[in-house]
């Protein structure tokens, strides 16, 4: 199975992919965002989250001081089902759990979403994702999250907003995830490439502070997510620089694309990644190395990709 890959993206004056009819692009710029607080059609979502360890709460944060007029949407109940409900840590929440949130939010149909976190979009990703896995494809990123909008000397509030609830139909694209049985066979797959967007030393082993086993997917190409992003400032790379990324790794148009990571999270970082490179319809596996690492069944690779 093989995909579209798009064509490059054009940017306006401000650096921002542009858009067509009822499309948005799928980041913005601080001042882009900035110039539109007062738009009644634009909501921000503030996804900020942090594993349990490092100590800190992304609530507690957003209730510190967030972008003015931006709702707090919660990665762990909101952007994923209950443990257990689906495969892997944060399986897929059920439409009724997004749908409701989305409309706490105030998000309807002609909503334009954008998202932000202040890790690089590794959270936000998550959020424009499952949007567009739900049928919502007016969803954004913030490129460059918090750090870029405080850069920009942008103010922030601590006023939580309210909204009157919305109209949000949640209509599920499972056609855009894959499960185990599907990345065992496509591993294998000449015309597949799996990717894993772990941090290097996860991906061969070396750490594995979480899961039921370290190591990886057999096959897949170490591909962790923070490599899109630039390394003067937390922003996403050219469409250019993301495309050449990619096909170094494999990546082509007549290729099913499949992403993967530790739960299902960071891996719609690369998704967004390839979508800005032209890659519109790589895959997800849902329930990624946490599912696949409990199964005994099913084999880990150690140390480096053999490619």
């Amino acid at each position: 199975m093989g995909y579209h890959a798009g064509p490059p993206m054009d940017l306006d004056s401000t650096g921002v992919p542009t858009s067509t009819g009822h499309s948005v692009p799928a980041l913005v710029t601080a001042d882009w965002l900035a110039s539109r607080l007062d738009d009644s059609g634009v909501r921000i979502a503030d996804v900020r989250w942090y594993l349990p360890h490092l100590g800190r709460n992304g609530r507690a944060e957003y209730e510190a001081g967030h972008i003015p007029g931006a709702v707090f949407v919660d990665l762990d109940s909101e952007l994923a089902g209950p443990p257990g409900s689906g495969p892997g840590r944060h399986p897929i929440p059920p439409s009724e759990t997004f749908g409701a949130a989305m409309s706490r939010a105030g998000i309807a149909s002609r909503t334009h979403v954008v998202a932000y976190d202040d890790s690089g979009g590794a959270v936000a990703a998550r959020l424009w994702w499952l949007l567009r896995y739900y049928g919502h494809e007016r969803a954004s990123v913030l490129d460059g999250g918090l750090a870029t909008w405080r850069a920009g000397g942008h103010s922030e509030r601590v006023a939580v907003p309210a909204f009157a609830p919305a109209n949000f139909a949640a209509r599920p694209h499972p056609e855009r995830t894959v499960g185990k049985e599907a990345v065992d066979r496509l591993r294998r797959d000449p015309g597949a490439v799996v990717l894993d967007a772990r941090a290097t030393e996860r991906y061969e082993g070396r750490l594995e502070p979480v899961d039921a086993r370290p190591g990886h997917v057999p096959g897949a190409k170490s591909a962790p997510y923070a490599e899109n992003l630039a390394t003067t400032a937390p922003v996403f790379l050219s469409s250019d620089a993301l495309r050449d990324r990619y096909e170094q790794l494999g990546v082509s148009a007549d290729k099913t694309v499949v992403a993967y990571c530790g739960s299902g999270v960071t891996a719609c970082h690369t998704l967004l990644a390839l979508h800005l490179a032209g890659y519109r319809d790589a895959l997800l596996y849902e329930g990624s190395w946490s599912e696949w690492s409990k199964d005994p069944s099913l084999p880990a690779a150690m140390g480096p990709s053999d490619e």
